[in-house]
């Protein structure tokens, strides 16, 4: 039996895709299978990881993403410092213990900008610090992990080369890879994942971008659907695959990375109603709220239909902890750094 099989690290890429088109009784012995997996490994507490999308300027043109540099219908932003702080403080009253910073690969900020905002987060606040703003060099890494930064995000969306190529036109496969690997030898916690459904994937590829996740050992991965933006040239292109694919795709990244930390992303709130309930029933062990301030929201749209774009950070705070009770789950206390 193939669970078996991954549960003696004796699998290869043919069973992963077999898992990927799982049906009926065997799918819900697999989400069981992943849903036990977290528990014994994490127990039922959810850790609250609040996202500030804080600049939605980028330099690269990624053929999928709403803030690619040649959207000019965007209304571009950067939020202040002081901004960012006033909003971290209100995160530690929800419970969240860690805020994630993430950007387009806005140049703006430098390393020295963005250690000075680190510095004082750390000093002002409790939360651990997440980056996530783009391919940067070892150096920069390094330099911010002096100042206090405990964990990056860097996505390689897909490791098949070809596609990378054809959807990421001024950027380069290699140096995403290797920027990667340099994060790891930093010993940097590290987070990393893809797009599930790139038009003209495949299920051999889908599969190839797990089992690369596996690969890299990851502290923290993170898998969401491709949805098309009308404002990229993927406008009107559609997923290969059908809505379960995606919540199968979380389940089997948790049987093949028992320790991983793997969130319950805002991307499957906008194909099912209950779409981070469900993952967090599937395998996912934190919870990803938005933290932006409500001005802000609807400039950061990465894709259509975003959840909780008019929601405040009050909102969203009551709206987690009714899902969580619901789930019989209770909120990690602590920074939930890796326990890999």
């Amino acid at each position: 039996m193939i669970l078996e099989k991954i549960k003696k690290k004796k699998y290869d890429i043919q069973d992963i895709v077999t898992l990927l088109k799982a049906e009926g009784e065997y799918l819900k012995l697999i989400y069981n299978e992943a849903d036990k997996l977290r528990q014994s490994i994490f127990g039922d507490d959810i850790y609250l990881r609040g996202i500030i999308e804080f600049s939605n300027y980028c330099t690269i043109n990624c053929d999928y993403c709403g803030i690619r540099c040649e959207n000019t219908k965007v209304s571009r932003y950067r939020i202040s410092d002081d901004e960012i702080l006033k909003t971290c403080k209100l995160m530690q009253g929800y419970g969240q213990t860690t805020v994630v910073l993430q950007s387009g690969e806005d140049p703006f900020y430098t390393k020295e900008k963005l250690g000075a905002l680190i510095e004082r987060i750390k000093k002002e606040t409790s939360l651990a610090v997440t980056l996530s703003t783009g391919e940067r060099s070892r150096e920069e890494y390094r330099y911010l992990k002096e100042r206090g930064m405990d964990r990056y995000l860097l996505r390689f969306e897909t490791s098949n080369i070809d596609l990378f190529a054809r959807f990421h036109p001024d950027s380069d496969y290699e140096k995403r890879i290797e920027s990667l690997n340099n994060l790891k030898q930093l010993n940097i916690q590290t987070g990393s994942g893809f797009l599930i459904g790139l038009p003209g994937e495949t299920y051999e590829e889908l599969a190839g971008d797990m089992l690369f996740c596996t690969e890299l050992d990851l502290d923290m991965i993170g898998a969401g659907p491709f949805i098309s933006n009308p404002e990229t040239p993927l406008n009107g292109q559609e997923n290969p695959f059908d809505k379960e694919v995606y919540f199968k795709v979380i389940a089997i990244l948790r049987l093949l990375n028992p320790r991983a930390h793997i969130p319950s992303t805002t991307a499957f709130d906008a194909v099912d109603p209950m779409g981070r309930n469900k993952l967090l029933q599937r395998g996912a062990n934190v919870f990803m709220p938005n933290a932006t301030p409500q001005k802000y929201r609807a400039d950061y749209m990465l894709y259509p239909g975003k959840p909780c774009v008019d929601e405040s950070g009050d909102d969203c705070a009551r709206c987690i902890v009714a899902r969580l009770k619901m789930l019989g789950r209770n909120i990690g206390q602590g920074p939930g750094h890796s326990i890999r």
